[in-house]
């Protein structure tokens, strides 16, 4: 390959970057999205939370 950097040869990765690529993998996995998923969770809930402040709770309207 033309232009491939030392990075890109065709032997299999060293220890090092393997290691190095493991740990990102479990940082993001067990460290990182579960942060975003009960963010986004709680940021849902919080958005439902205040309409009803503001719109009243769901259900038929009141006289029923």
């Amino acid at each position: 390959m033309t232009g491939s950097s030392s990075e890109e040869a065709d032997g299999p990765p060293n220890i090092a970057e393997r290691r190095r690529e493991m740990l990102i993998f479990l940082a993001l996995a067990f460290g990182i999205w579960p942060i975003v998923a009960v963010g986004v969770v709680g940021g849902f809930g919080f958005l439902v939370w205040m309409f009803q402040l503001i719109a009243g709770p769901p259900g038929p309207p009141a006289g029923y």
